[in-house]
């Protein structure tokens, strides 16, 4: 019999075989780990949208250091959620403020450890938006205001860097963000402190849960004239080239799970390394239907996680991150 000439299922036909030709793994060096700090004493309170995600004060905090040490997690991603808000989010670029204490004891704790301090003002400003805003009186609307907000980033993103940030990973997508923050360290002495840049950030129904526990919810309007329109592909491209002619080390999309299309086109076409941010709703939905007994947990996060990889991230932003290096060593 002549027919079929090719057997591909020769390659599955075993445990090993499966494992010798792997294209793709998800390993402990891949994932970033997110966390939110906090004001306050004696605090570690889930985040009700995201089961297993909790908030932390400083004298809190290094347990869960501890944890994610031992767990060989080499990089985590810092939020800060502010006893003080104002219209310019000045808590962000406190010398004192929450990101910079919770960087310099970290650092304390584990200076190994890569500290990634989210560089935006939303959880800072009272309105909540990630620059500065203007309410003109002939259009009868606020604008988010592009120039005068990088001044601030700029001063945030320095500030993370003298507590000891490792990368710093501006998110607000005003025009020229990257320039200016490079521009900055650079004039500061931070040449050597690498730029995570949220290159490709579209503005999307995924981030509910994060802004619950961001506490960064618009008081008015939505982020629509400065993130992305999720109907668009050939607009990352564009955003992903400035970012790489403005000075970026790193490029991002997010979100990933809805994106992955983005992914593939951003590592088609760029060199950088590439991340994948498995976004706060991507971490709920999975969690939600878990706890339904609808689908099994662990598998279905493993095989999104290779499928981010599949599609050509680098390195993944995940919630899961704990959870996916004991599901490895279990393994």
């Amino acid at each position: 019999m002549s027919f079929p000439l090719i057997r591909n299922r020769r390659l599955r036909s075993s445990h090993a075989l499966r494992n010798l030709v792997r294209e793709n793994a998800v390993t402990v060096h891949d994932l970033i780990y997110p966390l939110f700090v906090t004001h306050g004493r004696d605090i570690k309170e889930e985040i009700s949208s995201m089961p297993g995600v909790y908030h932390y004060s400083l004298d809190r905090l290094e347990e869960e250091i501890r944890e994610v040490t031992e767990l060989g997690i080499q990089a985590i991603l810092l939020f800060g959620v502010p006893e003080h808000k104002d219209a310019e989010g000045s808590s962000a670029y406190d010398h004192n403020g929450i990101v910079q204490e919770a960087t310099r004891l970290i650092k304390k704790w584990n200076p190994e450890l890569l500290v990634i301090a989210d560089t935006c003002l939303c959880q800072f400003t009272d309105h909540g938006h990630c620059g500065v805003v203007h309410y003109d009186e002939q259009k009868q609307r606020a604008e988010v205001l592009n120039d005068p907000s990088l001044e601030l980033l700029v001063k945030t993103a320095v500030s993370q860097a003298e507590a000891g940030a490792d990368i710093i990973a501006p998110s607000n997508m005003m025009d020229g963000f990257v320039y200016a923050i490079r521009q900055g360290l650079d004039e500061a002495g931070y040449e050597h402190v690498p730029v995570m840049s949220y290159s490709v950030k579209y503005a999307s129904s995924y981030y509910g849960p994060f802004r619950e526990a961001a506490h960064s919810t618009p008081q008015f309007g939505d982020r629509k004239t400065y993130q992305m329109d999720p109907a668009n592909s050939r607009e990352a491209i564009r955003e992903a080239e400035s970012d790489v002619a403005e000075g970026a080390d790193f490029l991002m999309v997010k979100p990933a799970l809805a994106y992955m299309d983005v992914i593939r086109m951003l590592r088609d076409r760029f060199d950088l390394p590439l991340v994948a941010y498995n976004v706060s709703a991507e971490y709920a939905m999975i969690k939600a239907a878990a706890q339904n007994n609808w689908i099994n947990e662990q598998a279905v996060v493993m095989e999104t996680m290779v499928g981010f990889k599949r599609a050509g991230a680098d390195m993944i932003i995940t919630y899961f991150a704990k959870d996916i290096v004991k599901w490895l060593k279990q393994s």
